[in-house]
């Protein structure tokens, strides 16, 4: 019978005593400054995203200082969009405390700042009471702002009156950019992109200046004329942008107080049964089509 070789042991280690694992290295501790850095930085990455959402966001109820204060600072135009939506939300609740600050609701309707008009055109339909805002919406209807128009006239139907209906009509109608002057376009946003009121569409270079053409509504890009790299001119035709659901929604309830038999064509498009048309849109169209039709035959 064979015999099975009897390994070897080196001579210094006996062969029936375990092996002991060579000791590790321990590992350096952060010193106290290095902790206290990782922690404010971990710190800082949890509150700074919390500070800008409070700061931004406009539900955060405001106290009567606050509401002072944001409806004069004009350092920030966001304060006093905060302050607006605030009063709004007052007044829808017929909150007698928010009359105090009517004054200052008609006295930012010729504000510099577009989106503070636009805000502040939208909340004075919230009372038809209130002294001024008739008059201060009626002007608001000649604001160079498409929005701001629209705002105005869909606030005016508040007060029963439908001075506002083409602007009205123009918030179911896209909107054409065109080249403000002659240049070459760069940076075109894409067929179907969904995009902000003052969203990016293209860029112009015009010699050393570059301008950016941006989109007066919320909505998506419908269509784009001119391929990124062409040279065009000015007033050419770059892209429309078709509107966005909510104002397309807001358009359409108020045709059904103050639409008329011209207004059928901008509405039709809103009846068809499409992906790109939401149900309730088509249903608010139909209905608006059928009260149109009803004070026609009356």
């Amino acid at each position: 019978m064979a015999v099975q070789p009897i390994p070897l042991v080196p001579a210094d280690k006996p062969a029936n005593v375990a092996e002991t694992p060579a000791p590790q290295p321990s590992r350096p501790r952060m010193s106290t400054r290095n902790r206290l850095i990782f922690f404010l930085t971990a710190w800082l990455v949890v509150l700074m995203p919390f500070m800008f959402w409070w700061s931004t966001w406009f539900g955060r109820a405001l106290t009567d200082k606050e509401m002072r204060e944001y409806l004069n600072d004009n350092s920030h135009p966001r304060h006093i969009q905060h302050a607006i939506v605030q009063l709004g939300q007052r007044m829808s609740r017929h909150d007698p405390s928010a009359a105090r600050w009517y004054a200052d609701l008609v006295r930012l309707a010729s504000n510099p700042r577009e989106e503070v008009r636009s805000t502040d055109a939208w909340v004075m339909g919230q009372d038809t009471a209130g002294p001024g805002f008739h008059e201060a919406l009626l002007k608001m209807l000649e604001d160079p702002s498409l929005i701001v128009r629209g705002n105005a006239a869909l606030s005016l139907v508040s007060f029963g009156d439908s001075s506002g209906r083409p602007q009205i009509v123009s918030l179911l109608q896209p909107v054409a950019i065109t080249a403000p002057s002659a240049g070459r376009v760069m940076d075109t946003a894409g067929v179907g992109t969904a995009i902000h009121q003052g969203g990016l569409i293209a860029k112009l270079q015009d010699g050393q200046e570059t301008r950016e053409l941006r989109s007066p509504i919320t909505g998506r890009v419908r269509t784009l004329s001119t391929a990124t790299g062409a040279s065009v001119v000015l007033g050419t035709a770059i892209a429309t942008v078709e509107p966005g659901e909510e104002q397309v929604w807001e358009a359409l309830r108020a045709l059904y107080l103050i639409g008329q038999l011209e207004d059928l064509p901008s509405i039709r498009p809103y009846q068809r049964e499409l992906p790109e048309v939401p149900e309730r849109l088509r249903r608010q169209a139909v209905e608006t089509e059928r009260a149109i039709q009803e004070r026609a035959s009356r």
